[in-house]
């Protein structure tokens, strides 16, 4: 670990963020800037780097909980999770290892294992943050059986920075598992959603299901004896590198998400079979995901996942200055205004990043 030494530089963010409302001076607030072409629209404002706000705060192994400031790096924490035998369930991107607990939070970002893992907002105990209005606030706790009040805290996850600076955040932990192993089985996509439904179905120690290139990979995760049991009944090839696939998925190094053409990321009822007017590069999380890449309009990517029961984002590439999301409802629109007027009323925090209108 090499994220040294730790630093509180929340006063001087507060100072910082007080200025700018008092002068309804926008901020583009980033960490490691790793996500800034991702998910979202562009930022026309000042840079306000969280990147120095840093460290572990606390860390109790025995309690699966640990503390920490909102600019520490994942790679950091993983790795003084992985001295203690755990780490985070939902498998985080660390993007080249710049990527921030902060900003994986405000993006939500999860990798392969989170149908069976949780988000990164199921891991979400409890988290402070500043306010538009120069306010520090604390959300939420430190242990797991909280439930007093609105969950807050996980409000911020998704929200990409909207309604407040994220300053520090109180995760549960889980140990890593004693066994991994994936099995790979060539099919088409049709063939992989249809296994990957079945699977689903049974209890199996499964940590993983991907579709790409024509391979279905899943992933067992779990005590050995039971991985080794299940890895016997399912059959398929034994992949001897197995973590090739499920790293570069995670950290988006497979080639579908380096292309020219505009990246969208659909988020769909596992069980909706495929639009055969856009072709899947890579299906994950059991069938909930899946990656496209396609020319095709804003219009017509939107109402294929509406038609799925779910809905579209561009995730890399295309025209950002236009939406990026399908569109909202009007009362959950309605919503989204008041939750912003509410933390952030001067409209100083990611104007636009979400939506055009917020």
């Amino acid at each position: 670990m090499t994220e040294t030494p730790e630093q509180d530089i929340s006063p001087t963010l507060l100072q910082r963020i007080t200025e700018a409302a008092a002068r309804r001076e926008p901020l583009r607030i980033h960490g490691g800037d790793t996500k800034r072409d991702l998910l979202g629209r562009p930022v026309a404002g000042t840079a306000l780097d969280i990147s120095g706000h840093r460290g572990i705060v606390h860390y109790e192994p025995a309690e699966l909980v640990v503390s920490v400031r909102a600019g520490t790096t994942i790679d950091y924490l993983l790795s003084a999770l992985r001295e203690q035998g755990q780490t985070l369930a939902c498998e985080p991107p660390s993007l080249g290892g710049g990527a921030t607990v902060g900003g994986t939070l405000a993006c939500n970002l999860s990798g392969p294992a989170r149908p069976w893992g949780g988000a990164m907002r199921d891991a979400v105990l409890g988290l402070e943050m500043i306010n538009g209005k120069g306010q520090r606030l604390n959300f939420g706790g430190t242990v797991m059986k909280n439930v007093a009040g609105y969950d807050v805290s996980r409000l911020q996850a998704g929200a990409m920075g909207t309604l407040g600076v994220i300053t520090q955040i109180n995760l549960k932990v889980m140990p890593l598992p004693e066994c991994v192993q994936t099995l790979a089985f060539e099919c088409t996509a049709i063939d992989a959603l249809g296994m990957m439904r079945e699977r689903a179905r049974q209890a199996l120690p499964l940590n993983g299901a991907c579709w790409h290139a024509g391979v279905l990979q899943l992933r067992l995760a779990g005590a050995e004896t039971a991985v080794t049991h299940t890895a016997r009944q399912l059959g398929g090839q034994a992949l001897a590198e197995s973590d090739t696939l499920w790293r570069d998925l995670r950290e988006l190094r497979l080639p579908l998400f380096t292309q020219a053409t505009p990246l969208w990321r659909l988020s769909l009822d596992p069980a909706a079979p495929l639009d055969d007017a856009l072709t899947v590069s890579a299906i994950d999380w059991a069938g909930a995901q899946r990656w496209v890449a396609t020319e095709a309009d804003f219009d017509t990517v939107c109402a294929s996942a509406a038609a799925a029961a779910g809905h579209a984002c561009l995730f890399r590439g295309g025209e950002r200055h236009a939406e990026v999301r399908s569109p909202l409802h009007a009362p959950d629109a309605a919503i989204q205004q008041r939750l912003k007027l509410a933390f952030d009323p001067e409209r100083i925090f990611n104007p636009g990043r979400l939506y055009g209108w917020m």
